[in-house]
Formats: C-alpha cells, sequence, structure tokens
C-alpha cells in the first residue's frame, strides 16, 4: 500500500500542476479574445464611415437677393404721333453679392446717365406693349451688366427690375 499512496501523492501533485497550465492558457485565451474584440471595436469606431460614392455636385446656394432701388424715378419725354408723351419707370437693381453692390454704389450717376439714354432711345408705340416693356427691361439689364463689368471688371448685377412704369 505504501507504493499506492506514493502514487497517488505524485499524481496529486501533478493534477494541480497541470490544473495551473490549463487555467493560465484559457486566461490567456481570455485576454487575446478581450484584445482582439478591442481592437475591432476601436478600428470600427475610428475607421473613416464616409465611403466614397458617386454624389452629385451640390447645387451652388444662392445667396440672398440684395437690392439698390434708383432714385428719383425716370421720367422720359417722347414725341409720340405728334403729341407729348412721358415715360415715368422706377428702377430696382437685383444682385447677390454685398462687396459688388457696395462697389455698385460708387457708379450710381453712371447708371443712371445710361439708363436714361437707353430709355430715351426707345419707341414709344413699342413700349405700350408687354413684350415691348419686357425687351426693354432686358437691355437695361444688359446695358448696366456691361457698364459694369467695364467699370468694376464684374458685372455685379442680377438683372434690372420695373417695380413702376407708367406710361401716359
Amino acid at each position: 500500500m505504501a507504493k499506492q499512496s506514493a502514487k497517488s501523492d505524485d499524481d496529486a501533485q501533478e493534477k494541480p500542476a497541470k490544473g495551473r497550465k490549463k487555467l493560465f492558457i484559457l486566461i490567456g485565451i481570455g485576454l487575446l479574445a478581450l484584445l482582439l474584440s478591442a481592437g475591432g471595436v476601436a478600428f470600427f469606431l475610428l475607421k473613416d464611415d464616409e465611403v466614397p460614392e458617386e454624389t452629385e455636385p451640390a447645387e451652388p446656394v444662392k445667396q440672398v437677393a440684395l437690392y439698390q432701388p434708383l432714385e428719383p424715378a425716370f421720367v422720359v419725354n417722347y414725341a409720340a404721333g405728334g403729341r407729348q408723351r412721358y415715360m415715368q419707370v422706377s428702377v430696382v437693381l437685383l444682385g447677390r453679392d454685398a462687396e459688388g453692390m457696395a462697389k455698385l454704389n460708387q457708379h450710381l450717376p453712371l447708371i443712371r446717365n445710361q439708363l436714361v439714354m437707353l430709355f430715351g432711345s426707345e419707341e414709344f408705340e413699342a413700349l405700350a406693349t408687354p413684350e415691348g416693356k419686357e425687351a426693354l427691361r432686358e437691355k437695361a439689364s444688359l446695358a448696366v451688366k456691361s457698364l459694369l463689368e467695364k467699370e468694376v471688371g464684374d458685372p455685379v448685377i442680377e438683372s434690372v427690375l420695373f417695380t413702376n412704369l407708367v406710361l401716359q
């Protein structure tokens, strides 16, 4: 029996040593799994989520409309059909660039002169129709844009608006 008790003492010492090895291996595997999962979470949180997709270019945002009234209203004399005729028109310049509109203020006398010359060169009968009024507004827009292009280097305005137009 002495032999058996010596064997059982060796087995008793071997079992805890084998159990500790298994425990260290399991703890090592657990720590490895924890590190790998933490690394995966960090990767997903820190990576760039934006996947390059084919996106359409964003439409430019229109700036706020800025209006510059030309005061006082323009009054133009016409001789039509042997009678004295008049046109009174209130003009507002529409632009969207604040800096450009500020530059425009320097050139208001030149703009007024250009518009007076344009309005005076028109035929009174042609202005009596809606198409004639629209054509005059478009001509005024082009005239002011070209004038500002020469003076400022930029057309500045989007268009000329007639806020009131009276023919008599």
